[in-house]
């Protein structure tokens, strides 16, 4: 009796099923590896559990057919070689090796292990093309629900039944075996794979990462060239010779790979060298365009590369994680011509993903022009330019900076600013007249922050663009101005404006100053006086001078952190027998 050994390839696929059905096997015995079996566990614990299904299924249609199944107990150690373990367990057992693997049955030839290669049949297209219309975008099958699919076009599309039928797990996983064999998957993690076949993109999901098993698979609705997009004579140019940091940005859906797309068959008909990152391959591009994926799971390993064959443009679909937005930049800043496609609800958002990724003054050099796609069309383009001037809404001239402009393309109208502000990054719109939406809002928070430090109830007005009114307490005005103006110096630098510091009105005018007693908790100086139960605020006094505002509790309690800086304060006055005074503020 021959004895037949399959390996996990030649189960997953379904043919030894087959062969046992048909009698191919009749008067053989199936030798069974403990390898075999483990690698199948493995894979069964990442969601794709085919392979012990073929198992069960061999173990019967074998017994249906009297043929014996014996395990081999070859205790399979760490199974980082598999074709060791699998070549190790066919020569200790004697058996032939049944194998859908070219290179593990070539080498079963090359040790002398008897070997047949069965190899697997892809079939002629997938059964999920079913579902598909000249109309479809998307089809959508879930585990216990009929199948769905987004027919129409960008911006203007339905989802809809396919079919009544509900879809069991059965039928998901040799969907997804289906594909397996039709392409192998760009992206495979565990519960999850990524798969390009043709023009679909294919994501399958199973449990533990989805609840359910799911696939989706995304076909693009329509193919342009750049010229059906209708666009002027002066956008025309810029995509010819001006544009050369270009980001496309949009929502999911709204049309940004297929005008990607367009651009590269676009440059490549124009007779320059062109090449894409993607991550699928799902670019509808010319024959003469290389389509590259991550090399070694990097993008950035992709991007060394891609300088050594010197292209003059690359489509980098899509830019997501913080690498990417790196290796953007890197390629840009070598000369190459670039084309970016990024996720993002506005054109204004697209430019931000970028704030906080590269330095600021670089954006400009890294893009040029911004695209914003919806609906399959082109509704919004930018330019960017970086100048050394007095951010819009600003008058004072030593208030001077590198700002990047932000300019409709088409008429040239400055639409967005982007600069530092004391100590953040900010994107303001720029008004009519030239004034910024938001910028005396902006200054006036942040004097302030900065402010109420000296004095909780500081009153802040902004009085222009560059300047600014600060009332005080009487006895924070020493504080706020500092030793020969040092502090009131230090604070107009940071707010970027002309600080003017005055009392406050009614200061001091308010009820009289009572006696305070004052105590020491292990966390509070306590504060109590008669009639203080009125007041919701109070001033402190040492000497008829203000050294702290304090809110009043109920019952006319107040409570100062211990280590607070008013708290610091008026330990150090208690320590020293100084007589404290409160008056309702």
């Amino acid at each position: 009796m021959d004895r037949v050994l399959p390996d996990e390839s030649v189960l997953e696929s379904g043919q030894m099923v087959r062969l046992v059905r048909n009698g191919v096997l009749d008067g053989c015995q199936i030798v069974v590896s403990a390898a075999v079996s483990e690698q199948l566990r493995r894979k069964a614990a990442r969601g794709r559990d085919a392979g012990l299904r073929e198992m069960e299924q061999l173990r019967t249609a074998a017994r249906s057919r009297g043929i014996p199944v014996e395990n081999l107990d070859d205790r399979p150690g760490p199974l980082d070689d598999p074709d060791s373990a699998v070549l190790g367990a066919a020569r200790s057992s004697g058996a032939e090796l049944f194998t859908s693997r070219y290179l593990r049955a070539a080498s079963a030839r090359a040790e002398g292990i008897p070997v047949q290669h069965h190899q697997s049949r892809a079939p002629p297209e997938p059964s999920f093309a079913k579902y598909f219309d000249d109309a479809t975008m998307s089809v959508h099958l879930r585990e216990g629900q009929p199948p769905m699919a987004k027919r129409g076009r960008p911006g203007a599309f339905e989802l809809a039944k396919v079919s009544d039928e509900e879809l069991s797990r059965s039928q998901l996983d040799a969907m997804a075996d289906e594909l397996r064999l039709l392409a192998r998957p760009d992206v495979s993690l565990p519960g999850a794979d990524v798969i390009q076949h043709d023009r679909y993109r294919v994501a399958v999901t199973r449990p533990p990462f989805s609840d359910a098993a799911e696939i989706t698979i995304v076909r693009p609705a329509v193919s342009l060239e750049l010229e059906d997009y209708g666009l002027s004579d002066s956008m025309m140019d810029r995509f010819s010779r001006g544009a050369e940091g270009i980001l496309i940005s949009g929502a999911p859906g709204s049309g940004k790979s297929t005008l990607a797309s367009a651009l590269a068959n676009f440059y490549h008909r124009s007779g320059k060298v062109v090449k894409t990152l993607e991550s699928p391959r799902d670019l509808q591009v010319d024959e003469g365009v290389t389509q590259y994926a991550k090399l070694d799971g990097s993008f950035e390993n992709s991007a060394d590369m891609l300088l050594l064959v010197r292209p003059d443009y690359t489509i980098f679909d899509e830019v997501r994680r913080r690498e990417d937005f790196g290796v953007y930049s890197d390629l840009r800043m070598t000369g190459v011509g670039t084309v970016g496609v990024v996720h993002a609800n506005s054109p204004i958002d697209a430019i931000q993903r970028f704030v906080g990724k590269i330095e600021l003054g670089v954006i400009p050099s890294v893009i040029d022009t911004v695209v914003y796609v919806k609906d399959g069309r082109i509704s919004k383009v930018y330019g960017l330019e970086l100048k050394v001037k007095v951010p819009s809404g600003m008058a004072e001239q030593d208030l001077a900076r590198p700002v990047i402009v932000i300019s409709d393309f088409e008429g040239g109208k400055p639409e967005y600013e982007i600069y530092t502000f004391g100590e953040e990054n900010v994107i303001m719109p720029v008004q009519e007249g030239g004034g910024a939406t938001g910028s005396a809002r902006l200054a006036g928070e942040k004097l302030r922050e900065l402010v109420l430090q000296y004095d909780p109830r500081a009153e802040v007005e902004v009085t222009g663009p560059s300047s600014a009114k600060v009332r005080v307490a009487r006895g924070a005005m020493s504080a706020i101005i500092g030793r020969g103006g040092s502090n009131i110096s230090a604070l107009e630098k940071r707010a970027s404006m002309h600080i003017d510091v005055s009392e406050r009105d009614g200061d001091g005018a308010g009820s009289e100053a009572v006696p305070c007693e004052c105590s020491e908790s292990r966390s509070a100086v306590m504060l109590e006086a008669p009639g203080s139960s009125a007041w919701r605020e109070a001033d402190v006094l040492a000497g008829g001078q203000v050294v702290a505002t304090v809110r009043v509790g109920r019952g006319g309690r107040i409570k100062v952190p211990r280590h607070s800086r008013d708290g610091r304060r008026l330990r150090q006055l208690h320590a020293e027998g100084v007589r404290l005074e409160i008056r309702g503020a």
